[in-house]
């Protein structure tokens, strides 16, 4: 029998957790997704009463705490939103306050221990992003070392049965989708899948129809959607050096800049057969991961407010709506099963 799953254009809402939140606390956090009917998010950054730590830097005993307030709101982890590859290629001063660590040891230690955290949230997802090469340079100029240590990071992560995200973003080698989509090709790993975010190409100045072209370039990779959206560049110049601490133009899907409609429009026909094939990788489905930003971001991380949160996700669900594309938030029936009657 055919699974219409198959079939039917479908993707299911997820969203940064830590955005509803300038504290990060996690009851604020899983009390709003509950709330707004939501029953995945993606862990970045938690506050269990002593600061604002990465999900990276928190202790077993601190990561076992966080799954058990998950667990009494009927939330899941839909992927690790960590900062893997976020530090610099080369060992050299360029200006930049992003960190160096020799590749070995990042390797054997900060590669290892999200995977574990993978596993201790039983999400098989891990978003990550394509190193900094030095600033000022050119990127292209590093897609081959980027190349070799990406295909390391996915062996890695095809070892504990686990995918890696590559997300598209300023500053980074993979800048652009067509960069990344170079990157993709040449890693060529059943382990390593692409994360299309548009607002992160808006804002360095690049127009829909260049930003649709760059979607259409990293679709063959594409394995999920980072869903935020911008109404201005932050460069006159594309692919220049972006400062990350001016990003403040960040909207809702609906109202920005960058053509989600036309984007998601084509990727109806996209996500079935992408479903499909996730799946048998052990991933539910197609996640539409939510990073809105919509009262500020940077480089790590942003915020959007418990209300702005739900403004961006009432704009998400109106453009998949629009272009006929399901999704499913929590109803009485849900409620119910969790009850069990």
């Amino acid at each position: 029998m055919k699974d219409n799953r198959d079939q039917q254009p479908s993707v299911i809402l997820t969203g940064f957790a830590d955005e509803v939140s300038n504290e990060k606390t996690l009851i604020e956090q899983f009390s709003v997704f509950a709330a707004l009917g939501l029953q995945y998010y993606s862990i970045r950054f938690v506050n269990l009463g002593e600061g604002v730590k990465n999900v990276m830097k928190l202790s077993n005993q601190e990561l076992h705490r966080v799954r058990e307030i998950q667990n009494d709101f009927g939330l899941n982890v839909s992927s690790i939103g960590s900062p893997i590859g976020k530090i610099k290629l080369c060992d050299v001063e360029d200006g930049t306050k992003n960190a160096y660590i020799p590749f070995e040891q990042y390797l054997s230690e900060d590669v290892k221990k999200v995977c574990d955290i993978a596993h201790l949230f039983e999400t098989k997802l891990i978003r990550g992003f394509s190193f900094y090469q030095p600033k000022g340079e050119d990127p292209k100029k590093y897609i081959s070392e980027a190349v070799d240590r990406l295909g390391q990071i996915a062996e890695v992560c095809h070892r504990s049965d686990l995918t890696f995200g590559l997300e598209v973003e300023a500053n980074l080698i993979g800048c652009s989708g067509w960069i990344l989509a170079e990157i993709f090709r040449q890693v060529n790993h059943p382990a390593m899948m692409l994360v299309f975010d548009a607002a992160n190409l808006i804002m360095q100045g690049y127009t829909a129809a260049e930003i649709y072209e760059q979607y259409e370039a990293m679709k063959p990779g594409l394995g999920w959607l980072h869903i935020k959206d911008y109404v201005r560049s932050v460069s006159d110049k594309k692919g220049e050096h972006i400062n990350e601490d001016l990003m403040a133009g960040f909207v809702p899907a609906n109202l920005g800049y960058a053509g989600h409609e036309a984007i998601l429009r084509d990727f109806a026909s996209v996500a079935p057969p992408l479903a499909k094939r996730l799946r048998a990788r052990g991933i539910p489905g197609v996640f539409c991961d939510l990073e809105p930003h919509v009262k500020g971001g940077g480089q790590f991380g942003g915020y959007s407010g418990p209300d702005g949160l739900g403004v961006a996700l009432r704009g998400l669900c109106r453009v998949l709506d629009y272009v006929g594309i399901d999704y499913h938030l929590r109803d009485f029936d849900d409620l119910k099963a969790a009850r069990g009657f």
